[in-house]
């Protein structure tokens, strides 16, 4: 399905309206014991209100580990991004994964080392540490957009080996559950993520996770060179598998992209035109089966062999 505008229904009557009115004042009267427990949640809610990439460049996956531990990480839901597959993460550019207003600090030897704090406009706010170096001097402010280089990938601080420690706070301060690429990483879960930050053409506003929505994980991706990436996801709860094409040049026009799926012994499923953000998503009952996937922005085009047969 793609993305439609919303629809709304203006009664036509001015008694509709009374209606309404009269309707609304009684339940917020019957209501309004609850309203400040509305109210308590409002700043765990306004953490998710702006949307969040992957702080490395386009492309490049690597685990987000919210990890559980003796001793306990801390503070508890922040993230440590770590190695994933062949590409190692020390020395990788680290980028706001959101716009704001960066400070730059430097905590020595212990606690975060070389950091980078953003506030964003709604007073959520960002935090990255351990960097080996940073774009600003210790104490100086920057406005950064989503995507701006703060700094690279490293050890300082308190920490025993290369890797970014990364936080999402709400307004108050507090650290919340982090959602990046529309991926929710809760504690006890460490999930391989890929960055679609400073792709080019400006980057895509949706990222494949919301394109397949909820109970889908992703189990890998592929690069089309600078042009987009497919990405393979699975439910475990139905033993589904689902394919998006990201485009990362043209953003908005409609140009041809595809997706494909097929699972063994079965046909294949495309998804394919001219469309303005991506193709897909494809889905396919693939639980125990084997299954190629693929997929394709303009001229450039990929096709998987049979894999993940789990």
């Amino acid at each position: 399905m793609r993305p439609s505008q919303p629809r709304f229904h203006i009664p036509g009557t001015r008694r509709a309206r009374r209606l309404i009115v009269l309707v609304s004042v009684f339940v917020l009267a019957v209501a309004g014991a609850s309203v400040p427990a509305l109210i308590s949640n409002a700043d765990d809610f306004s953490a998710q209100a702006i949307s969040h990439k992957s702080p490395f460049n386009c492309n490049k996956t690597f685990y987000a580990n919210n990890w559980i531990g003796t001793p306990a990480h801390n503070p508890a839901n922040s993230v440590d991004w770590q190695t994933y597959g062949s590409d190692a993460i020390n020395g990788e550019n680290v980028r706001a994964t959101a716009g704001g207003t960066a400070t730059f600090y430097n905590e020595g030897s212990t606690s975060y080392g070389k950091w980078v704090q953003i506030v964003h406009s709604d007073g959520t706010r960002t935090r990255y540490a351990h960097l080996a170096t940073m774009v600003g001097a210790v104490g100086t402010s920057r406005s950064v957009s989503q995507g701006t280089i703060i700094g690279t990938v490293g050890s300082t601080g308190g920490s025993s080996a290369p890797h970014l420690h990364y936080e999402q706070r709400n307004s108050s301060g507090t650290v919340v559950s982090p959602v990046i690429e529309g991926i929710s990483v809760p504690r006890g879960t460490k999930k391989a993520i890929t960055s679609s930050n400073a792709c080019s053409g400006g980057g895509n506003p949706y990222t494949a996770a919301e394109v397949c929505g909820s109970g889908y994980s992703q189990i890998n991706h592929h690069a089309l060179g600078s042009v987009g990436a497919v990405f393979l996801f699975y439910n475990s709860s139905n033993g589904y598998n689902c394919v998006v094409t990201l485009k990362y040049t043209s953003v908005g026009s409609p140009s041809a992209v595809s997706t494909t799926l097929q699972v063994e012994g079965g046909t294949v499923t495309k998804d394919s035109g001219n469309f303005s953000y991506y193709a897909g998503p494809v889905r396919k009952s693939a639980a125990g089966q084997c299954v190629k996937w693929g997929g394709s922005v303009g001229s450039t085009t990929w096709t998987s062999g049979w894999s993940h047969c789990g």
